[in-house]
């Protein structure tokens, strides 16, 4: 049986711009902001044995996944750069993907200062078009922001 995906992780450069963009701009609740000591070279493959982890998500919604911000405390936890627009992403991670309200969600990255040009298309699909737009976050992730009616978005 198939389980359920728990969270995805992204290592930020700046945690604060993480979280306007996806806190106050996608409007995903902290459901937990903690710092953490362990054997994170041994697990991870980096060099700091501490970092701050924080949970973003719906509370009502448990099975909906959860975006996780790490940063690490030293350098050696810096993430790689990021794919950028004129890179084909090969393999490996591509995006984050949100059900929201398109107009609303864009209109407040704005006024945060995110999402000066977001790419979009209106997509047939089996119950009608629907709206879909990307945006980049403060580290350069791809971010799909989809509004589908049945989602209640």
């Amino acid at each position: 049986m198939p389980r359920p995906l728990h969270h995805a992780a992204l290592c930020v450069r700046d945690v604060d711009a993480s979280l306007r963009f996806y806190r106050d701009g996608l409007g995903l609740d902290v459901l937990m902001d903690h710092r953490f000591e362990g054997d994170w070279p041994a697990l991870f493959d980096v060099s700091s044995r501490h970092l701050r982890s924080v949970f973003l998500g719906d509370p009502a919604r448990a099975d909906a996944g959860i975006v996780e911000l790490v940063v690490f405390d030293d350098a050696a936890g810096e993430p790689a750069s990021p794919v950028t627009a004129a890179e084909s992403p090969g393999s490996g991670f591509f995006l984050l993907s949100f059900f929201v309200d398109v107009d609303v969600t864009l209109r407040r990255l704005r006024g945060l200062g995110f999402a000066e040009h977001p790419r979009r298309i209106e997509q047939s699909g089996p119950l009608g078009p629907v709206s879909m737009a990307t945006v980049r976050d403060p580290d350069g992730v791809l971010v799909e922001l989809i509004h589908a009616k049945e989602r209640g978005a």
